[in-house]
């Protein structure tokens, strides 16, 4: 860019990035190897725009020094900035000059230095990408990649040679640097003054929590000092929401969560969002943040470890804690609104927490499932680290369960209902206890795991009656019969049922009376699948009555398996078409019912013939299985595979889908192991 012959006016390049990326390193290094290319001379100058201890150079500072450079006596300089920009742009038109202004702190700073004739160029450092700078080229810089970083150890630090340090650990101290080269260079100064001192074990004294930035300055050099400089100049806004982010260390944040963690316990109104995303996009402005997304920030990890330490400084710990439940209540009650949005109404009360602060409410479905998209990582982050010390953050993890479950987050949903059931266990709150077993019940029986399931729902069912929850010990009961007839117990599994049932109508139940018969229908497919289909078509009525989605597609998924269990793959494959239409086609819908049905149309649509549609669905439902981490589905999944590539005789194919398919169901109460230890046989 800065060499291309056909411009007609100055190349100007800018190179942006945060403290230490090695913005001046590049531009030196760039106009050392343009010394042809600019025959009549280079000027270097220092603007001192993040310089400790040191203003900015005023405009007139700067044209002084370049037109002084040019062998302008004194005298010859104008007093006035417009005059003397005037004679720096008549000396340099008729050159081929390079200009090197490093450290520039705005446009404003820049703009009188630049010269006008074409075969003149500039390179301008930055922190900030100087937007406002006319006609520029902009280059922002980031860390350096994983090899370019352990190279530029080894070279610095002179441990290049064999068996000097393993590749590995050279990785590590890279890492724990952030591939930042100011970083990189004070750990290769470090190992290069202490032969004794390996990359391990500067890698463990950087990982060691609070401690990296002690152990990041050397000599002159420090990360710790070049942050505090742009943390200096910053404003009032900018400053408090750089260590907001350091009091609560999540993936990514979201403007509307900053203005929160930025308003005062009992302010009103709370702090703006817009003035929030102002100052979030100044901290982006001078490099402490990326904006990753539109009003989406992150921030690199030795920024987090500044902002951090600005927060243990300027907050204390009992800001911090503040501004910490700040976040869970935005958290849980985001969660808790994205519920109501996801949960039909006349389920709300037993699915969704009570209030927990204040977010509006999302327009629809689509909102809310958007919504957890992007926070899922955030909020199992912050409500798993503080689930024993918040009692916010055990009904935020109550409160993300619909969402968790209506994208088939097994995985997150098991960690956090661990989280919360120790805590609530070490707290001694029965109630958050009994949620939690409940909830991390759901989670085991969607794995494939009744036994755990059952023993878990159990002791929920143990604590529901003294907590006056009748409601919920019906529920419970129900489950207990579902799950005593998948573990095959189906005498106690008809007793729990019929407990259930009873206690469903002396409760007016009519929505728990529907589950009910959805279950006992699967009970007496072992032994009539005509009559299962009765118990469900029960289910059905009371679903269209009530005008429950859930019902209704929960029982054409099992009419679907009866209709398969009496030898009627084209009937099932109906059913089954028919409750993913209510579900939605697309990847919205409740993953439990939208995984199940699948399966189920695979097998229908494989005992029609039609192998080409069957393949089809069964590669859809194993992407999206395995994109949950759902190892049951998955499982499932890959055996009906395995019998499709079968038909086709391929054989060593289908030898290694059911492979995987038992290494998925292992451990597992699948009712196809018995089938798949037999197919494994019989091929091996």
């Amino acid at each position: 860019m800065l060499t291309r012959p056909d411009r007609d006016r100055p190349a100007v390049a800018v190179l942006s990035g945060m403290a230490g990326v090695g913005k001046s390193a590049l531009a030196l290094h760039v106009s050392h190897g343009l010394r042809e290319e600019f025959p009549d001379g280079q000027l270097h100058l220092h603007l001192h725009g993040a310089t400790p201890g040191m203003s900015p150079l005023a405009p007139c500072q700067s044209l002084t020094a370049l037109l002084r450079d040019l062998g302008v006596p004194p005298r010859g300089i104008p007093e006035t900035p417009d005059a003397a920009a005037a004679l720096l742009r008549s000396l340099l038109a008729p050159t081929r000059t390079l200009l090197v202004l490093d450290d520039a702190a705005s446009a404003a700073q820049v703009r009188p230095l630049l010269p006008a004739g074409a075969g003149c160029a500039v390179v301008v450092t930055s922190r900030s990408p100087l937007t406002a700078l006319d006609g520029a080229a902009r280059f922002a810089l980031t860390p350096l990649s994983a090899p370019e970083s352990a190279a530029l150890l080894r070279a610095a630090s002179g441990r290049d040679g064999a068996g000097t340090a393993g590749s590995g650990d050279m990785d590590r101290l890279a890492e724990s640097c952030g591939r930042l080269p100011l970083a990189l260079r004070i750990a290769a100064a470090r190992l290069a003054a202490r032969r004794a001192l390996t990359p391990a074990d500067l890698a463990g004294l950087l990982t060691a929590q609070g401690s990296r930035l002690d152990h990041l300055e050397y000599d002159d050099l420090s990360v710790r000092r070049s942050l505090s400089v742009a943390h200096a100049a910053l404003d009032p806004d900018a400053a408090l929401a750089l260590r907001r982010l350091g009091a609560v260390d999540i993936p990514e944040y979201d403007a509307s969560l900053v203005a929160r963690l930025m308003s005062s316990d009992g302010a009103e109104p709370p702090f703006d969002v817009r003035r929030a995303a102002a100052a979030l996009e100044r901290l982006v402005d001078v490099a402490l943040l990326d904006e990753v997304a539109y009003q989406r920030f992150v921030p690199h990890d030795l920024v987090r470890d500044f902002a951090h330490e600005l927060a243990v400084r300027l907050d204390g710990e009992q800001g911090r804690a503040a501004a910490v439940e700040r976040a869970l209540r935005w958290f849980g009650e985001s969660a808790r609104q994205a519920g109501l949005a996801l949960v039909p109404a006349h389920l709300a009360g037993n699915r969704v927490p009570p209030p927990i602060g204040e977010v509006p409410p999302f327009p629809g479905e689509a909102e809310a499932l958007a919504w957890g998209d992007r926070e899922l990582p955030g909020l199992v982050t912050l409500t798993r680290a503080y689930a024993p010390k918040s009692r916010t953050a055990l009904r935020a993890i109550r409160a993300a369960f619909p969402y968790l479950q209506r994208r088939g987050r097994l995985q997150e949903l098991g960690l956090l209902n661990e989280a919360a059931l120790d805590a609530a266990r070490a707290a001694g709150d029965g109630e958050a206890e009994a949620h939690a077993l409940t909830d991390l019940a759901a989670v085991h029986f969607m794995l494939g795991r009744s036994e755990r399931s059952l023993a878990l729902n159990d002791e929920a069912i143990g604590l529901w009656p003294a907590l006056g929850e009748d409601s919920r010990v019906q529920r419970g009961l129900a489950n207990r019969g579902m799950l005593l007839e998948r573990l095959e117990r189906y005498e106690e599994a008809a007793e729990a049922l019929e407990e259930s049932l009873a206690c469903a109508r002396r409760l007016g139940d009519d929505h728990g009376e529907g589950v009910i018969l959805s279950h006992l229908g699967n009970l007496h497919e072992h032994t009539d699948a005509s009559h299962a289909i009765t118990c469900h078509e029960r289910s059905l009525d009371v679903g269209v009555r009530l005008g429950s989605p859930l019902l209704r597609h929960t029982a054409h998924c099992n009419i679907g398996y009866a209709r398969l269990a009496l030898g009627q793959p084209g009937l099932a494959a109906g059913h089954f078409e028919e409750c993913l239409a209510i579900i939605g086609e697309g990847d919205e819908g409740d993953w439990q019912s939208q995984s199940q049905s699948r399966v189920g149309l695979v097998r229908a649509l494989r005992a029609l013939g039609r192998r080409a549609a069957a393949t089809r669905e069964c590669a859809l439902v194993m992407e999206r299985a395995v994109s949950r981490g759902d190892d049951f589905t998955e499982g499932l999944a890959r055996h009906q595979h395995g019998l499709l590539l079968s038909a086709e005789s391929r054989t060593g194919e289908a030898l290694d889908e059911w492979r995987r398919a038992y290494a998925c169901l292992d451990g597992m109460d699948a009712k196809v192991l018995p089938e798949l230890r037999a197919l494994l046989g019989r091929t091996a």
